[in-house]
């Protein structure tokens, strides 16, 4: 993930004597896979589902330096794009204004998200957005019923708005109905739904506009779920608050008797970890020696430890090498790695084609399949990023 973002992925831009394909830079595409009832995958021909990665017309990714996605339901799909020159393409379901053109068209293809430039960083939400500017300030638009997008209303913007009271912002990152802003000085701000503890302020009213996330300092990367939050502190441990009832703050219990906590704790079992994300209901960690670890829900093994068991403590995902991880992404119930040699795993639910092993299947993978091959040729991917059912690579 990341500017913060669990479903962000950032792409670092490689040399242009490096070759990705038949081609050479300039042959470096953006490709979708999964759920696309609402044109997420960027297609404007056809809103079928796909299987396998598929080309995503009007984007390149010579231009592209990351990508999120948002998504509450299969046909609510959306997806963003954070270009070279600083600017913003979106695309897909807009019910909410979250493409940010000042209307609440869907759209089939990707189009610039109305007076942002300077962007740094991009979070998708729900059905809401967030912009990190250079100058560390966040902008947001969508869904604003419980305060998400943080300018002390709630009212749904259809184009960017300042969110207020918060500036020298490092990165960002965005749940389904809450924001959270990771500041320079290492401490976390939040602002949103409440209601089960995932601003982590020690109460459960929502806020309009940003307040710190209680006890939190040296944070070095953040993540939002559905309804819970991580952080990796300067011990490269992770502090995790909100809903736990899958077991997603991965401090071994499920948080009784209400099943979230308002405050962080402490994930056990797990250190050295240089990268964190969040699924809807799960949480994905990447240590220092390259093994990936996994805790929460996993009614569709979205773990992938080979079970279908909700986990309380990280383990391991099965079938990964301790040296061959370097980023990974998250969805609703499903998961993705990116491995160095450019491939990319997937496990979890299939039942979109969003694990992207060339089927539809109603049986989950609960340990990873490697995503399809086009035409035998293991296309290099430097970028990846899951949404709630679908996925986008560079």
């Amino acid at each position: 993930m990341t500017d913060g973002d669990p479903r962000t992925a950032v792409a670092q831009k490689p040399s242009r004597t490096d070759t990705y394909g038949p081609g050479s830079w300039t042959d470096v595409r953006v490709k979708g896979w999964g759920a696309n009832g609402s044109w997420q995958l960027g297609d404007s021909s056809s809103t079928a589902n796909r299987t396998t990665p598929a080309m995503m017309p009007g984007l390149t990714g010579a231009y592209i330096t990351s990508l999120s996605t948002g998504a509450l339901g299969t046909g609510a799909g959306f997806g963003l794009a954070l270009l070279s020159d600083g600017t913003v393409d979106a695309w897909g379901y807009n019910g909410y204004g979250q493409l940010g053109d000042g209307s609440t068209v869907q759209r089939a293809m990707p189009g610039k998200v109305h007076g942002l430039d300077n962007v740094v960083g991009v979070a998708a939400g729900g059905y809401h957005c967030l912009a990190l500017l250079s100058d560390g300030t966040v902008r947001a638009w969508g869904n604003n019923g419980n305060g998400q997008l943080g300018d002390g209303t709630t009212t749904y913007r259809p184009t960017p708005v300042p969110v207020r009271n918060l500036d020298g912002v490092a990165a960002i990152a965005a749940g389904s109905y809450h924001s959270l802003a990771l500041r320079s000085d290492g401490t976390v701000w939040a602002w949103g739904k409440n209601s089960l503890g995932q601003l982590g302020d020690g109460t459960t009213a929502y806020r309009p506009t940003p307040v710190p996330v209680r006890g939190l300092t040296g944070v070095q990367r953040i993540a939002a779920g559905t309804d819970h939050s991580l952080a990796v502190v300067s011990d490269q441990r992770v502090r995790a608050w909100g809903y736990n009832v899958y077991g997603q703050l991965g401090d071994g219990t499920t948080s009784p008797p209400t099943g979230y906590s308002t405050v962080p704790v402490t994930t056990v079992n797990l250190d050295g970890v240089v990268e964190i994300i969040a699924g809807a209901n799960h949480s994905v960690a990447l240590t220092s020696n390259a093994t990936l670890r996994t805790w929460g829900w996993n009614n569709v093994g979205q773990l992938g430890d080979g079970t279908t068991i909700d986990q309380l403590r990280p383990v391991r995902v099965s079938g990964t090498s301790a040296v061959d991880i370097t980023a990974m992404a998250a969805g609703y119930g499903h998961s993705l790695a990116l491995r160095r040699d450019g491939t990319v795993l997937g496990w979890g639910s299939n039942a979109y084609g969003q694990v992207g092993d060339g089927s539809i299947d109603p049986n989950p993978r609960t340990t990873p399949v490697m995503v399809f091959k086009e035409n035998g040729y293991p296309r290099k991917m430097i970028a990846a990023a899951a949404g709630g059912y679908h996925n986008y690579a560079i």
